[in-house]
């Protein structure tokens, strides 16, 4: 396997992993199932050891606040505000929900919880306030937005003193957009609306990030967005992939694993980088929003080990493209999170975002093989120390994959033997690995094993250490079916890293 250190090819955010926590009350329902819980914004336990644990191990991690009732939520904040109703599932609106109403006294809690675990606030403002639907077509929306809520919410949150990362306008209004919608140049508009109000509020201190359209990228309206907000408006360019499918679907758990099914989601992203870089390219593109199988996801699937084959996939796959954030659906809730909806306890792919966050860094390497397509390799260089993490993931039931890893000088066949050869000096460093693997060799399970041990709490309910197996760095790098590893080599020869 070659790694061509001496540029890199894209760079991502210091906070690349994010995670999102979504309005859903407890009786949200998918295919007679309901797994939301209590981990709604209004009724999560934001006291809970093991949930402010988890996110304390990240030191700093990226949580977006947001979600498919975020449009219609109102900030019982100011005078301005008549009707603040809680969410009844009464059968109207696209979701089934009306109402959704933040009291200043869960705002205050919500800010506590950020406070204590030192996490960056992305927050999903509602961008159909003050809007009303046409007449002739009841999906679009019209009108200007109306900001005074927002203005309202924003002094309050000002005037304590609460830092807020980012504000994102509106969820899935983009395009076609789902259960409701907003014309390209109308949210543009919007837009900078919401841009005015940031830099008004914030003249002197450091202003919150400016984000948008949340939502699924058609290109002929993206490129219309992009071109009519112009330079100086958005700070990033969010938007949201489901390409699993649906939670439901039987064929899930082949999904995950087929890496000719998951090469399909390249190309929204590179589309989505070539808008960007075309039309607003000031800016760089986010996924605001990505849960794999839609509607809460797959019961059986997406809150096991076998999800980790799709989503190291996908952090490897978006950082290539220039994407600079990767928001997960859903940190909490539903059957895709990271954490257990009911006792907090980590999921599979909460290591391996835990993993990505403490060593991947933000430069990213080209990485070739011409081995198996089952065999997929993302390098970056590594996060606070010299040389460079590869991520290697085995998606084969029957495969082991011994990889050598030598730096690519664009050489001939046979000359990349005598540079490896090079490369594997006598008194090198130890090779740190970290092999990700199911309990029983049963990829739904939702036990992980690193190195071979399981990864369970300590009984004060903090995150477990991760500690890596030392390897002798003239061996191959052994990676077992149906296993993820992460490899740091300190002295790889890579300019790109210096």
């Amino acid at each position: 396997m070659g790694v061509r250190g001496v540029v890199s090819i894209a760079s991502t955010d210091d906070n690349f992993i994010c995670a999102t926590l979504d309005w859903w009350p407890t009786d949200k329902c998918d295919y007679n199932q309901c797994p939301w819980g209590k981990a709604g914004i209004f009724n999560l336990d934001l006291k809970n050891k093991t949930l402010i644990n988890a996110v304390k191990a990240f030191n700093t991690i990226r949580i977006r606040i947001g979600g498919s009732l975020q449009d219609q939520i109102i900030y019982n904040f100011g005078y301005g505000v008549k009707d603040c109703n809680q969410i009844v599932k009464d059968g109207s609106g696209p979701f089934l929900f009306s109402g959704g109403c933040l009291q200043p006294k869960r705002w205050d809690e919500i800010h506590e919880f950020f406070n204590q675990t030192q996490a960056k606030l992305l927050f999903g403002l509602n961008a159909l306030h003050g809007k009303k639907t046409d007449p002739k077509d009841k999906i679009l929306w019209v009108g200007d937005w109306d900001a005074k809520n927002a203005r309202d919410l924003m002094e309050y949150t000002i005037s304590k003193g609460y830092p807020v990362d980012s504000y994102e306008l509106g969820n899935e209004l983009c395009g076609s957009g789902v259960g409701a919608r907003i014309e390209a140049e109308q949210y543009a508009k919007d837009m900078k609306k919401l841009k005015q109000l940031v830099t008004e509020l914030f003249p002197d201190g450091k202003q919150p990030k400016v984000l948008g359209p949340g939502g699924f990228y058609e290109k002929k309206w993206f490129n219309d967005f992009l071109q009519a907000t112009g330079p100086g408006v958005l700070d990033g360019v969010t938007h949201h992939t489901y390409d699993l499918g649906a939670g439901v679907d039987p064929t899930l758990i082949t999904k995950v694993q087929d890496p000719f099914y998951l090469d399909h989601s390249s190309q929204t992203y590179n589309d989505v980088a070539n808008s960007v870089k075309q039309f607003a390219p000031w800016t760089d593109p986010w996924v605001g929003e990505a849960g794999g199988a839609y509607n809460s996801g797959g019961k059986d699937v997406s809150h096991t080990f076998a999800n980790g084959f799709w989503y190291l996939d996908q952090l490897g796959m978006t950082a290539s493209y220039s994407h600079k954030v990767y928001c997960r659906q859903a940190l909490i809730g539903g059957n895709y999170a990271l954490l257990n909806t009911t006792s907090f306890i980590p999921n599979p792919d909460y290591y391996g975002a835990l993993l990505w966050h403490r060593l991947m860094g933000n430069k990213v390497l080209s990485t070739v093989h011409y081995g198996s397509p089952f065999l997929r390799a993302y390098t970056h260089c590594s996060k606070k120390k010299p040389g460079v993490t590869l991520l290697l993931i085995n998606m084969s039931n029957s495969t082991t994959f011994d990889v050598e890893v030598f730096p690519e000088f664009n050489l001939h066949p046979w000359q990349r033997y005598e540079v490896q050869s090079d490369t594997k000096s006598a008194g090198a460093p130890m090779r740190e690995e970290y092999h990700l693997t199911p309990e029983g060799g049963n990829i739904q399970s939702d036990v992980l094993l690193l190195n071979g041990t399981p990864l369970k709490l300590t009984e004060s309910s903090d995150i477990p250490e991760l500690q890596p197996k030392l390897v002798d760095p003239t061996s191959a790098v052994s990676v077992a079916p149906q296993s993820f590893v992460f490899v740091s080599i300190k002295d790889f020869h890579a300019p790109a890293c210096a």
